[in-house]
């Protein structure tokens, strides 16, 4: 078990996805500011009810149960003046417990996961990697840099899960599925529901 600070967002960000973010409450500049300074991660738990803005008298938001330890790629002055960040996620982990520091900053007692290993791409997967290739030719996504490697399945199914428009439940529900293959399977379904 490890404690490390959360970032609580109304959206999923899964293992080798990528997203951006624009900071602008204190408790997360000085939580960007410490982990740049100190090459670390944050986590990335999903609100399951509630807001990413807590406001005096409201109950804290309903956090999800599992999560994503993100780590900072890109950062930038957006045209707004604010301080603009791109996350990656790098491997999941269990939330057992929260607690809130003075400044607001939300820390999670958590489990992480152990880093993914390269799986080799099947045959029979390859449609994924076919749909993933065609969603890399957008100009959304080519702007987000993805380094994807096309022969590992689990970056492939991750990532693809990342960029197909899915509700951010069903993004949870996938970042659940700690095997391969009920990952994929999941996928499939979805990519079968999308094409009717």
């Amino acid at each position: 078990m490890t404690e490390i600070p959360l970032f609580p967002l109304s959206a999923v960000l899964l293992p080798h996805g990528r997203m951006p973010l624009q900071i602008f409450e204190q408790r997360y500049l000085d939580l960007v500011r410490d982990c740049m300074k100190g090459g670390t991660g944050f986590g990335v738990v999903w609100i399951r009810q509630g807001s990413e803005v807590v406001r005096p008298g409201n109950r804290g938001p309903e956090l999800g149960d599992y999560g994503t330890l993100a780590h900072i790629v890109d950062w930038d002055q957006l045209p707004n003046g604010l301080l603009g960040i791109t996350i990656q996620g790098v491997r999941t982990f269990d939330l057992f417990d929260t607690r809130v520091q003075d400044n607001g900053l939300v820390m999670g007692e958590v489990q992480l996961a152990p880093e993914l290993v390269k799986e080799a791409m099947r045959e029979e997967w390859e449609v994924l990697s076919d749909v993933l290739r065609t969603l890399e030719t957008h100009p959304h996504v080519q702007r987000m840099n993805l380094p994807t490697d096309h022969d590992d399945a689990w970056q492939v199914a991750y990532t693809l899960a990342q960029l197909l428009p899915l509700e951010e439940r069903v993004k949870y529900e996938l970042l659940g599925a700690r095997e391969l293959e009920e990952l994929i399977q999941e996928l499939d379904i979805i990519l079968n529901q999308i094409s009717g």
